[in-house]
């Protein structure tokens, strides 16, 4: 079988150390904890692990900032509950954060609730295990989930606060500005119609309430929320301390039919075009570092919470070297106009940034290609025989720079 990060996590944490890395971005899998998602007691081996994992980081001074749920609704809470359709999953995911916060509550500071919590609208299993049946109005389903999962994120910001006094937390962003194609006016409508999209959550994370747009467009839809006595008290008093985001691109977006068939390669859950002023990975996302300053200072004009890039890099084929690195300046170039655009965000206009975690300081398998070959890590081991036919051993080093610590 292959090295796994539960395997080898002392030896991987100290190679962050010794990288320089000041802060470790994972998320807990929730059925670790509680295997069925809504145990009466948790699963101690799964704890004790996370446990020594988080003393590890602390060894070395490495700050852990942890997500609760990433994309891993619990599959026997989808089959007892039908996923977050159900209210009750509200309750499952405060048991199941109340564990982390008694057992990890002085080893870890910054949590965040829901990873990419705006792809509920987009990967609707994947963000909140829905399965829809025959006939179902599935906008309905969408929001009473999307409503169900931002109750319970208010709910454990306040469970948080309680439990860890000085602890943090936030939510997490799936994002990148659309751009309108052209200067005409249903184009640059069009644009603020998908920016609103994306914003829905985190508006209602970060300013506590819906915003009337949101209401008219699910009134439009056909939607009627089903709220439980106090949601929206919930809501008003469960805000997130910072808004945390992906960033690996920004989005084109044109009212015109004739535009729209020339959709972009890259992020395929996301509707976009191809923006003709910029350059593109070998897998279709474009490059635009600029996008990233133009993100950080539209979510700080828009929320004025501090902010936390949590997920940024590229993807690309990289070939080991006879010398056993990996030699990677697209990807250098890559992070150092990204970090650059990062910089003059904060420095020229003074958007609060409390850290930076790029993708990804162990390598991965792609999700959206499925490929190996599509590699991400700054250091990862060598490529597996087969099908994970050996232990690997050791890691290979890429890019030889500093950018990253």
């Amino acid at each position: 079988m292959c090295k796994t990060h539960k395997n080898s996590y002392k030896e991987d944490i100290a190679l962050m150390a010794g990288r320089g890395f000041k802060c470790y971005r994972l998320s807990i899998a929730w059925t670790r904890i509680l295997p069925h998602g809504d145990d009466d007691a948790p699963n101690a081996a799964g704890v004790a692990f996370y446990r020594s994992l988080f003393e590890e980081c602390k060894k070395y001074g490495i700050e852990p900032l942890v997500t609760i749920c990433h994309f891993d609704t619990p599959i026997a809470l989808i089959e007892k509950y039908g996923g977050w359709k159900d209210h009750r999953m509200v309750d499952a995911f405060l048991k199941y954060c109340k564990v982390l916060f008694e057992n990890y509550g002085g080893l870890v500071r910054y949590w965040l609730t829901f990873n990419e919590i705006n792809m509920l609208l987009h990967m609707p299993f994947m963000g909140a295990g829905l399965v829809f049946e025959p006939g179902e109005n599935k906008a309905q389903v969408q929001y009473q989930a999307a409503h169900h999962e931002l109750t319970a994120s208010a709910k454990a910001v306040q469970l948080a606060h309680a439990m860890m006094p000085g602890a943090k937390v936030g939510c997490m962003l799936a994002a990148g500005q659309y751009y309108p194609y052209t200067c005409a006016p249903a184009d640059v409508y069009k644009a603020m119609e998908c920016d609103r999209d994306n914003y829905f959550f985190i508006d209602a994370q970060a300013r506590g309430a819906y915003p009337v747009w949101a209401k008219k467009r699910m009134e439009q839809a056909g939607v009627r929320l089903q709220m439980e006595p106090g949601d929206e008290q919930t809501l008003a008093a469960g805000t997130v301390d910072f808004v945390s985001f992906s960033y690996y691109s920004s989005r084109c977006i044109s009212a015109a039919p004739e535009v729209l068939k020339n959709k972009a390669r890259g992020n395929a859950v996301v509707k976009a075009v191809v923006n003709p002023y910029l350059p593109s990975s070998e897998w279709g996302w474009q490059i635009d570092p600029q996008g990233l300053r133009l993100t950080l200072n539209t979510l700080y004009d828009r929320y004025g919470k501090p902010l936390f890039i949590v997920e940024n890099g590229l993807g690309a084929a990289d070939t080991l070297e006879p010398d056993g690195a990996v030699h990677d300046p697209y990807r250098i170039d890559y992070m150092r106009a990204h970090i650059q655009a990062m910089l003059e965000a904060v420095n020229l206009d003074g958007v609060p940034l409390m850290g930076y975690t790029c993708w990804g300081c162990i390598d991965l398998v792609s999700a959206s290609t499925g490929e190996m070959k599509k590699r991400y890590g700054m250091m990862r081991q060598p490529q597996p025989v087969g099908v994970c036919q050996r232990q690997t051993e050791g890691w290979e080093r890429s890019g030889r720079h500093g950018v990253h610590g």
